[in-house]
């Protein structure tokens, strides 16, 4: 545990040492290899040179006053989080245009939601570069009306 919190400090300082200014294009780059399956909906690998690191909490389909939004609705609670996610990063200094992965935990997750959960992100997310992107299927989040959790990691300069 002290070698990864060592290695992920390490990690961070490197990418908030950036003594000048760089183009987003230099800072990020988002590839799909030839050899393995070209998704359209994320990108297989994101690298980034410098920058500042930013990592959110779980966000969930909660409003200003903690009440849960779109109960038993997975298309309105994924909006929902992902509005909250957009508010989050803002606070932070970024957008989702900085957003280099994101992580789902969806419960009770069937693929048939994959499309739906897909066609709810392409409303935040640029289709050019699309971050790098995990699904994960859960029983159960800590309130058992959520049924969707996100968690992102931006890059800013």
């Amino acid at each position: 545990m002290i070698r990864f919190l060592f290695v992920l400090g390490t990690f961070c300082a490197f990418l908030t040492s950036s003594a000048h200014a760089l183009s987003d294009s230099t800072i990020k780059k988002h590839l799909n290899p030839d050899g393995v399956f070209k998704p359209t909906t994320y990108s297989k690998v994101v690298t980034v040179e410098r920058g500042k690191l930013i990592i959110t909490s779980g966000i969930v389909a909660q409003n200003e006053k903690g009440e849960i939004v779109g109960k038993g609705d997975l298309r309105t609670q994924t909006q929902q989080a992902l509005s909250n996610l957009q508010k989050v990063l803002k606070a932070a200094g970024a957008s989702f245009s900085d957003v280099i992965k994101l992580t789902y935990y969806v419960v009770n997750y069937n693929p048939a939601q994959g499309p739906m959960i897909r066609e709810v992100r392409a409303q935040f997310l640029d289709p050019k570069n699309l971050p790098a992107s995990t699904l994960i299927g859960v029983q159960a989040l800590y309130d058992p009306d959520m049924l969707i959790e996100i968690e992102a990691m931006a890059v800013i300069k």
